[in-house]
């Protein structure tokens, strides 16, 4: 039995990464934007005693060529915040994580919005900080041009540390509601919060009492210098990208070093990396799954998806020779284009065969027997290449079926997975500590 139990999230929005996913037989195309869907979905995940629901966002439809854009099943999805209380309401355990920019935001739109969820959902909520990898967004915003990338990052660690002082604007026993005095609350138990600095200027304070985890669980993403950085001087679990065990065993060494080094216990930073499942009753099987869910990938959208990753446009590329070596940086995601341009050199792919790739879905993978997928993840785990998994479920609902129905059990009898809830936050069931107000002791 292993000491150590996986955490696991759950990837659901969209609700499947790879691009075909809606069109995969017996699918739901409109799984991401069908409420009666997402709410099956988060009950079995629930049932399965997953750590989390997990939606990311964006504030503008992908920017790609609209002969890729007609096929994406994205181009709709309901905003995380309002969706996550909808779920709140039937589930009692599944924590509830959502993106927010600090790019395209303000950090009290952040502080209030979360601290809500967190008491709508007794103590469930989870903020996954971004500071924007889309450029198209800018232009939702008033501005022409993204902002740099380590512009991004100063502003993004101001954010968190306005919407952090927010959240403790309130001493957890503020609200004495005393009837016969006439008293609301204990004066002395409320802080202005009378922020600034480079960025931003919050008087406070906030209107909303003090979450019921204190605050909500932080999440990063970012796999560059600076996302690193910021993991792990601000987070409490980093999304990390998939990718071979020896790359994920130096990334995650890599982040608890510096989260030890920022003065901060190591064990209160879950790295999770992204990993892809395709589960069947044979390896031959879940092999022929992938493949026919690979083959509904358009080129059209397999160019645009290359594009985005990289920043800029890879369709006046030659599509049957390599990668070329010179790819001038954009403000778009430094590690999305690291990575894709990763496996070009690593498994030496044209510029078609590549695109095809992302055009799916190029991340880790384990594709198998449930065994055999219980395998792979216990070796993650136990040979110091991650905490746990943000799944990601090839379509759905058959794919998220299978992982619940049949990977869940085999990691339970192994002793890697949960058979009930530790608690009722999602900090007690992630084992983070309840952060002590700064303001009142």
């Amino acid at each position: 039995m292993s000491r150590r139990r996986l955490r696991l999230g759950a990837f659901m929005r969209p609700v499947s990464i790879h691009t075909a996913a809606w069109r995969y037989p017996g699918a739901f195309p409109d799984a991401n934007f069908n409420l009666q869907h997402l709410v099956r979905f988060a009950k079995a995940l629930e049932a399965a005693r997953f750590d989390a629901f997990f939606m990311a966002d964006h504030q503008a439809v992908l920017n790609m060529p609209i002969q890729a854009l007609k096929r994406s099943a994205t181009v709709t999805s309901f905003d995380p915040m309002t969706l996550l209380p909808a779920l709140a309401m039937v589930t009692e355990h599944l924590g509830l994580i959502a993106t927010a920019s600090t790019t395209y935001n303000e950090p009290w739109h952040i502080a209030r919005k979360f601290a809500s969820l967190d008491h709508v959902s007794n103590g469930r909520a989870g903020w996954n900080v971004v500071t924007s990898g889309n450029p198209a967004e800018a232009q939702n915003f008033g501005r022409e041009e993204h902002w740099e990338h380590a512009a991004r990052y100063r502003r993004a660690h101001e954010f968190i540390d306005v919407v952090e002082g927010l959240w403790d604007s309130w001493a957890d026993d503020a609200f004495i509601r005393d009837v016969d005095q006439g008293v609301y609350f204990d004066p002395e138990k409320m802080h202005v919060l009378g922020h600034k600095g480079e960025h931003f200027s919050v008087r406070g304070p906030l209107n909303v009492a003090r979450p019921v985890q204190g605050w909500p669980v932080i999440v990063q993403a970012g796999a560059s210098d600076d996302g690193r950085q910021l993991a792990a001087e601000t987070a409490e679990m980093i999304f990390a990208a998939g990718g071979p065990i020896e790359e994920a065993r130096s990334f995650y060494a890599d982040v608890k070093a510096r989260t030890a080094k920022a003065g901060r216990n190591p064990d209160h930073l879950l790295v999770m990396p992204g990993c892809f499942v395709v589960v069947g009753e044979s390896e031959a099987e879940a092999r022929d799954k992938r493949a026919l869910l690979d083959s509904r990938v358009h080129y059209d959208s397999a160019i645009a998806s290359l594009s985005v990753a990289l920043g800029t446009d890879a369709s006046r590329f030659d599509p049957d020779a390599p990668l070329p070596e010179e790819i001038p940086e954009t403000n778009a995601s430094k590690s999305g284009r690291e990575r894709a341009i990763g496996i070009a050199r690593r498994e030496n792919l044209t510029v078609c065969q590549l695109a095809q790739r992302l055009g799916g879905y190029a991340g880790a993978a384990m594709v198998g027997t449930p065994a055999q997928i219980a395998d792979q993840m216990q070796e993650w785990l136990e040979t110091g290449a991650c905490d746990g998994f943000n799944m990601m479920f090839p379509y759905l609902p058959e794919g998220l079926d299978d992982f619940c129905q049949k990977v869940v059990p085999e990691l339970q009898r192994r002793g890697l997975h949960r058979t009930e809830y530790e608690g009722r936050t999602l900090r007690e069931n992630l084992g983070l500590p309840r952060p002590a107000n700064r303001f009142f002791s």
